[in-house]
């Protein structure tokens, strides 16, 4: 498995915005900016969250974007399937040998199940709260 663009650059977008959530609306140019992110990447990215009910848009002069959600009730399952599809190592189509059926039940469906394990175990505020131990005790810089 390996995660696109769109996946990574929108957990991060996500995450800031649920950082700068308490201020209201964030607009995607200041999201651009302080991610270093394409606007107009971004743009599409928040389409597929907006249609996923994940963020809510707010036009206008004060507008932006908002988590549809409190941050508690927002999985990274969610944010990662809406953007990458399934987050399957492997696929299931095909001719099912020994082989394959072995590789199956003990290798990818093993990575699969913890792989969904983290992503529905793990909420964006989960984050918030992880980034900011890291940054109290000095494990992560320039957050």
């Amino acid at each position: 498995m390996k995660i696109s663009t769109k996946g990574r650059y929108g957990l991060r977008a996500m995450i800031d915005l649920a950082i700068n959530s308490s201020e209201g609306c964030t607009s995607l140019a200041d999201i651009s900016h302080r991610q270093d992110l394409s606007l107009n990447y971004l743009e599409s990215i928040f389409s597929y969250l907006k249609r996923a009910g994940l963020v809510v848009g707010i036009a206008g002069a004060q507008g932006g974007y908002m988590l549809a959600k409190p941050a508690d009730e927002i999985t990274l399952y969610e944010i990662m399937t809406v953007l990458e599809g399934s987050m399957s190592v492997y696929d299931s189509f095909g001719e099912e040998t020994k082989i394959r059926s072995f590789l199956n039940r003990n290798v990818w469906d093993v990575i699969d199940k913890n792989v969904n394990e983290v992503l529905t175990g793990t909420t964006l505020a989960d984050v918030l709260k992880n980034m900011e131990t890291s940054r109290l005790s000095g494990d992560c810089s320039g957050l």
